[in-house]
């Protein structure tokens, strides 16, 4: 059973196992190996990039120091007495007994490889044989600390990053994960050996998953799973609840160092809420949000002295909307500072629009709810979309609940400050239809509604597409153009990027082709490309009305205030070119139209223009 006074035994463990050898009280383990000799075949341990001979002196040390620690741990002054000294020599003989049955059954006769890790395994199944659980806890302890000391190995990319509570950004350690499943094994004295198993298959559905980050808590939820999964549901309980008690002590200990901190009065300002009531405000959330832009970043200022750039421009009777920008705005400015600064202020403001996308806060739910908070409002969301005529009700025919358990909100951390803020202003969907606009999509939101837009027509497994196609848009490993990213899954599903056009020699041809069809492509966010140079040129015989054409300029310029007057849906403005070819009787004016210089009435600023340079006319210029 999990108990107050076996979390803190643990911590105890942790304590003494991180202590410097030097400050421990030592004592002559190595010579209850003294009646006992090596295996017959040659075994050479591996350690690092180290090698060397198996000693069994150094066997009785590694026991004795992990029989210290728990000693110490549990305040025991007599460490060095007859049972513990007989402990040490009985899992020496263990020990040796069974290197001496694996590797001699083998019938090798020669040189035996062994890793630290491996060692260290045959030596907790000694323990555990004798009963020592205590010990064998102890033994993974001190393992798991050197690990740690020594650091990651290799340059290889890390299959993960875990992001530690503390903010502390990690790679995944596979082994890290199996010490501290055979810990829990171990706290029920049970047999730990399934734990390898257990973190091979973790890590195995991680990878599969495409994750780049993970936070401590999800792991951790992570390992409970595929505690129950595997069928150890005794040692899942144990885990459960020893996380509910350290969870405890971690609040407790954060509301202790809140009671005891002081509340400078300077730092508290008066803010006017949107209700109209004001209130002080002490900027605890303002240090939450610093914490969760800090993970992963090595920025050039320490936390107090990025809180303090953040204050600056403060006053008292603020709104909460000035408050919010002159946040987003010092954090911004600090970007010229530091580069990593652009990946800082992307994470400030990514707080504010979870606020305002997800019923989550800061202050009250934390970083760690807002996994869940994405999946509570997914499903509603796309309805309240669905609701106002933003989306398709197509949308709703998905299974929700599956591509809610597929979002992963640890993408949007390597956004940067311009990525997320053209995010913002342009692409995620805005419910106008209330007093304040609200947006109701957050960048992963965004991402999962576009797939499914794109996967509706699909037959088949069309979650799991979507759920490859999402992955692909959080890992930035692919984008789609801009009309499709502003229009899947609305209504109005224009996902095409460019249209091609040309006009003809008529009035009708200039009207409807080149100026209404245009503005209709124009207001769902088409780019324009078009050939004008069938248009007659200035001074050319008009037919019909006996009189002489002004030419295709005059044209141009209404085209030209056709993409200022009908932009991309509201969102950016329209975006088009014009070629003519080099034999057109006005050229030279056109060449011209975007010129600073002289008849506005013949200028069209707000329009590209290409010289369409045809074949025949280079073959010319060579004869």
């Amino acid at each position: 059973m999990i108990t107050r006074h076996l979390i803190e035994q643990d911590l105890e463990l942790h304590r003494a196992a991180a202590t410097p050898q030097e400050m421990k009280p030592r004592f002559d383990w190595s010579d209850m190996a003294a009646d006992h000799s090596a295996p017959a075949s040659r075994i050479v341990v591996r350690a690092e990039d180290e090698e060397s001979e198996l000693n069994i002196a150094k066997i009785a040390e590694t026991v004795g120091r992990a029989v210290t620690d728990l000693a110490l741990a549990r305040k025991q002054d007599d460490i060095f007495n007859d049972s513990n000294r007989q402990l040490v020599a009985t899992i020496v003989r263990s020990v040796t007994d069974i290197l001496s049955n694996r590797f001699e059954s083998d019938g090798n006769g020669g040189t035996v490889h062994l890793s630290a890790s491996e060692l260290t395994s045959i030596i907790e199944m000694a323990l555990v044989r004798q009963n020592a659980h205590d010990v064998a806890k102890s033994l993974l302890i001190r393992h798991k600390t050197e690990i740690a000391r020594r650091g990651r190995n290799g340059s290889d990319k890390p299959l993960c990053r875990v992001i530690r509570r503390n903010g502390e950004v990690v790679a995944w350690d596979a082994n890290k994960i199996e010490i501290a499943v055979r810990s829990a094994f171990l706290s029920l004295g049970m047999d730990s050996s399934p734990a390898k198993e257990i973190s091979t298959a973790l890590t195995e559905r991680i990878a599969r998953s495409g994750q780049e980050f993970i936070r401590i808590e999800d792991l951790q939820d992570r390992v409970q799973e595929e505690l129950m999964r595997q069928g150890h549901y005794k040692v899942a309980e144990s885990y459960i609840l020893y996380r509910a008690h350290r969870a405890h002590l971690r609040l407790q200990e954060e509301e202790e160092q809140i009671r005891h901190e002081e509340s400078a009065q300077e730092s508290m300002i008066v803010v006017k809420r949107a209700d109209g009531s004001s209130d002080l405000w002490d900027g605890s959330d303002l240090r939450r949000r610093i914490e969760f832009a800090l993970p992963g970043l090595d920025l050039c200022l320490s936390t107090d002295q990025i809180e303090h750039e953040l204050r600056r421009a403060f006053f008292n009777e603020m709104t909460e909307e000035e408050l919010r920008k002159t946040v987003i705005l010092n954090a911004k400015s600090l970007i010229e500072r530091d580069a990593d600064f652009a990946r800082f202020a992307a994470r400030i403001l990514l707080t504010y629009i979870y606020e305002e996308v997800l019923d989550w806060n800061i202050s009250r739910d934390g970083v760690d709810a807002l996994g869940a908070a994405h999946r509570r409002a997914f499903k509603a969301n796309l309805v309240r979309g669905v609701e106002i005529e933003r989306l398709s009700p197509q949308i709703l025919e998905y299974n929700l609940d599956r591509l809610a358990e597929a979002i992963n909100p640890t993408s949007d951390l390597d956004f940067d400050f311009l990525g997320i803020q053209t995010l913002y202003d342009r692409y995620l969907i805005i419910d106008k239809t209330g007093d304040s606009h609200r947006r109701i999509e957050s960048p992963q939101l965004f991402w999962m509604r576009v797939a499914m837009g794109l996967m509706v027509g699909e037959s088949g497994d069309r979650e799991e597409k979507v759920i490859d196609l999402y992955r692909l848009y959080a890992s930035r490993r692919f984008c789609s153009s801009t009309p499709t990213l502003f229009n899947s899954g609305t209504m109005h599903s224009q996902l095409s990027s460019c249209y091609l056009y040309k006009v003809d020699d008529s009035i009708e041809s200039i009207m409807q082709r080149g100026i209404a069809e245009n503005a209709y492509l124009s207001k769902w966010a088409g780019g324009l490309g078009g050939s004008w140079t069938s248009v007659r040129g200035t001074g050319s015989y008009i037919k019909g009305t006996n009189g002489e054409s002004q030419g295709v300029i005059p044209f141009l310029k209404l085209h030209n205030d056709q993409l200022v007057a009908v932009n991309q849906g509201g969102k950016r403005r329209g975006s088009g070119c014009a070629y003519l070819e080099s034999w057109h009787n006005d050229i030279t004016d056109f060449l011209e139209l975007r010129k600073n210089t002289g008849d506005e009435r013949r200028r069209a600023h707000d329009m590209n223009t290409a010289n369409w340079i045809p074949d025949l006319f280079m073959q010319r210029m060579e004869a």
